[in-house]
């Protein structure tokens, strides 16, 4: 990893996203939309990286629940067209419902905050194997999502979600035993979300995700265009930042990325100009 990329992974790692305290808000925050210009991407010279639920579909109640709309589908092909392959999803999510939900698209995808990597050559790669210390995380929540009807548990392998979408009164409680499913454990963290905690590996990190992506083709030496609406997402704006990129976070709430959405409809409608813009820039 070169040293541009080192420092970037450092803002990335330095980031509270990811940690039980307030982010630090870099401006306001905004409830209108604050876009750049479709026409300041470029085609040759720029990387899209995307979160999937909350900016290329909109949350449902439950994970199995969202619906990745035709028109999303179609927009998204072109995209990867224009950028010549250089377009990645960055997910908390598997690879594998990525592709159910994108199906017949198949592109590169970092899952699990970057725990599995999907290069655009179609190599996986698990960076980390589920572990002991995650099945005793699992076996506690397990307990306390017994005794609380309509939480909801998912277990994805390297990681863990409590979903209280459907319980919001029992966001403190479900903070509490995240936290004692974490004690005396070393190498875990607490990754919050919207309505949900997650528990994962400390190398869990959307940030590492996308220099993972920069460094190889076709995403090397190009400028990342990084759009995410979730406090995970906060250590890849860190980085995208760090390396001179474009950071677009949608909703309202506390952020570092230096545009905003208001919603993930605003930044499909986006999307859709920067597809459709005429200058397409060059070195």
């Amino acid at each position: 990893m070169g040293s541009r990329q080192g420092s970037a992974l450092c803002a990335g790692e330095q980031s509270v996203a990811q940690t039980a305290e307030p982010l630090p808000a870099s401006m306001p925050s905004m409830t209108a939309s604050s876009l750049p210009p479709p026409s300041s991407i470029s085609f040759d010279r720029d990387a899209l990286f995307l979160d999937f639920d909350g900016t290329l579909a909109e949350i449902a109640p439950a994970p199995d629940l969202v619906a990745f709309t035709p028109e999303a589908r179609a927009l998204l092909e072109t995209l990867v067209h224009s950028f010549s392959g250089a377009v990645a999803i960055v997910t908390g999510r598997k690879i594998s419902e990525i592709d159910h939900h994108l199906a017949p698209l198949i592109l590169p995808v970092s899952g699990l905050y970057g725990l599995v990597h999907r290069s655009s050559d179609g190599a996986i790669a698990d960076l980390r194997p589920p572990g002991t210390l995650v099945a005793h995380a699992a076996a506690v929540l397990k307990s306390f999502v017994e005794r609380h009807p309509g939480l909801l548990l998912e277990l994805k392998g390297q990681t863990i979600a409590l979903h209280y979408r459907a319980r919001p009164e029992l966001a403190l409680a479900c903070r509490i035993a995240a936290n004692a499913a974490l004690e005396g454990q070393q190498g875990l963290k607490i990754i919050d979300g919207k309505m949900v905690i997650e528990i994962a590996p400390a190398e869990a990190d959307k940030g590492r995700a996308v220099l993972t992506f920069l460094d190889e083709p076709p995403f090397f030496g190009r400028r990342p265009v990084y759009i995410g609406d979730d406090v995970s997402d906060e250590a890849a704006f860190a980085v995208a930042d760090e390396l001179g990129g474009l950071t677009i976070k949608i909703g309202p709430g506390p952020t570092t990325a230096r545009h905003w959405a208001a919603d993930n409809a605003d930044v499909l409608e986006w999307l859709g100009a920067v597809s459709t813009a005429s200058i397409r820039k060059t070195s």
